[in-house]
């Protein structure tokens, strides 16, 4: 590392770097948007050209790293959609609804959400569809649930997307019926993509909107102290206009894309190789269009979570119903092999522990084949057989986890109803993982959760409690972390896991100068004030992208 003279310099504060050969410091300098040196060899790149910013005793720390979002469905939700918490009762809800398309013109659709999953039983009657189109004022509405797998159409949109008694149910998905055999409007899975195809047609999101809600959801991140990030399941849009801005100078974030292999839930075009293709032509030099992203299940509220063992009698499901993957094992394995053979790493949605042990079992193939550095995440994961825990870490499998799975809340409520207690009760073994040699990457899932807010994820890894308190008591405590564990999951564990980590994840120079300014030491406060911790400002590539005291309009709604 030469010693030019620093163009940025932080002196006077608590510097935790991460990095285990000098983990913490006083002082770094910055030159050409990397960290050039820590401590006293920093303070002495001090020049005449040098913006010194005196922390006055504050806490800085790497940018915060997340593994799992969706950032430009976030963006596009706070610019253009209804944006309801899914904790709302139906009657509240459809009053948002009904308050929100008042706004619109008369044929706009109204969409967004979120309704929450143990509403399901709730809306899916020829009553509660008939209050939809009420609320709704004529105009067609497509709204999603917390889970974003599932949706609720009114009448319009299912009648414009041609969805009525004769129509059959999508491969990987279902459209419910009333007992007259009339839709609900409850599209599960695929069954909504019939309407997302017929809005994406009837009122398309132009490329100008695509990059607005993309820069509103990276500035809404950077809010929240997130300077790099993966999109679980980007399109070819998204790629092209992360690609767009980054050669504008425009992309103040590391973003690594997952390109949809297969797709029940978004009505993605192109998809598996057909977005392959055009990988390259996408990458720039902040952009990593690196992984596939497969859906091997859905979700356990609507019955599409796969699993070992069946789901309770008597919650609508068929006897012994045990949901299943929406590839068989050899399709599985053709696209990891297929995928490997070219050095691309795959992110795999799972819910049930049916799928978890699938990708273990193809992965352990794949492994074998010779393809020992091919990085493969089990996304959510909530649900493990107690004998596949040992073999993620025998595998190099990342457990890449999203906050709500981990704590009380709407989603592990909706869960309860829908299997055992002993089983519902026992969700995110992070801490058997990480005892197993696992690693740990920590994800939003943000907009399925409410915000990004990586600190009441952290507060929850830690105390398996609800961070926002609206829901009571613990969930599986025994499998709580330590403090240190749930940042490095959102720091230096999650930069490895992305392959981020030769540019960001620690501080450290040669390492591009990402870091937070902290509202407080997080091992220096009691355990239930992490959860309030905030960044006052964040810093990309050595230029402040965020600064709480002045930008306070860009934290957005979650």
């Amino acid at each position: 590392m030469s010693h030019r003279e620093a163009e940025l310099l932080l002196v006077n504060g608590t510097i935790d770097t991460l990095d285990g050969e000098n983990p913490r410091t006083h002082a770094l300098a910055v030159a050409g948007g990397k960290i050039t040196a820590l401590g006293d060899d920093a303070v002495a790149l001090r020049g005449p050209g040098t913006a010194v910013v005196d922390l006055e005793g504050a806490y800085v720390m790497p940018g915060l790293l997340d593994v799992h979002n969706h950032f430009l469905l976030a963006g596009q939700m706070d610019l253009f959609e209804l944006a309801a918490p899914p904790t709302l009762s139906l009657d509240d809800f459809l009053a948002a609804v009904t308050d929100y398309a008042a706004t619109l013109p008369a044929d706009r659709w109204v969409i967004g959400g979120s309704w929450g999953s143990g509403l399901l039983g709730e809306i899916n009657t020829a009553e509660a569809l008939a209050r939809l189109d009420a609320a709704t004022g004529g105009r067609p509405a497509l709204l999603k649930d917390d889970s974003k797998h599932n949706r609720w159409a009114n009448s319009r949109a299912l009648a414009l997307a041609g969805i009525d008694r004769e129509t059959a149910d999508p491969d990987g998905g279902h459209i419910l019926r009333d007992a007259d055999a009339n839709a609900t409007g409850v599209l599960i899975e695929s069954g909504g993509v019939l309407v997302e195809r017929t809005l994406a047609q009837l009122q398309p999101t132009t490329p100008e909107e695509v990059a607005w809600a993309a820069v509103r959801g990276i500035e809404i991140l950077h809010s929240y102290g997130v300077t790099a990030f993966q999109d679980a399941a980007a399109s070819l849009q998204t790629m092209q206009a992360l690609k767009a801005l980054d050669d504008d100078g425009r992309l103040d974030a590391w973003v690594v894309t997952s390109m949809q292999a297969n797709d029940f839930i978004f009505g993605t075009t192109p998809l598996g190789e057909g977005i392959i293709e055009h990988r390259e032509e996408t990458r720039s030099a902040h952009h990593r269009p690196d992984f596939i992203k497969i859906f091997l299940d859905g979700v356990p509220p609507s019955g599409t979570g796969a699993f070992l063992e069946p789901y309770l009698e008597g919650v609508g499901f068929p006897a012994c119903h045990c949901g299943s993957t929406t590839m068989d094992p050899a399709e599985l394995e053709g696209w990891l092999l297929g995928t490997a053979e070219r050095g691309i790493p795959a992110k795999i949605h799972c819910t049930g522990d049916a799928s978890v042990r699938l990708v273990l079992d193809t992965v352990a193939k794949i492994r074998a084949a010779g393809h020992g550095d091919v990085r493969y995440h089990i996304a959510h994961g909530q649900f493990v057989h107690p004998d596949d825990l040992a073999r993620f870490a025998e595998l190099d499998v990342t457990a890449d986890i999203s906050p709500s799975l981990w704590f009380p809340g709407v989603i592990s409520e909706a869960i309860a109803t829908v299997l055992p207690a002993e089983r519902a009760s026992k969700m995110q073994p992070n801490r058997s993982l990480l005892d197993l040699g696992a690693r740990l990457a920590g994800g939003s899932d943000w907009p399925v959760s409410v915000s990004p807010n990586a600190w009441e994820a952290i507060y929850g890894l830690v105390t398996r409690q609800d961070p926002s308190g609206q829901f009571p008591g613990t969930l599986w405590p025994e499998q709580a972390v330590t403090l240190d564990e749930a940042i490095r999951a959102y720091t230096s564990d999650s930069a490895e896991a992305m392959g981020l980590a030769d540019v960001t994840g620690t501080l450290a120079p040669g390492k591009s100068a990402d870091f937070i300014v902290l509202s407080g030491n997080p091992y220096e406060i009691p355990v239930d004030a992490v959860r309030h911790l905030s960044a006052r400002q964040t810093w990309f590539a050595g230029r402040k992208v965020y600064d709480g005291a002045g930008a306070s309009s860009a934290v957005g709604r979650g």
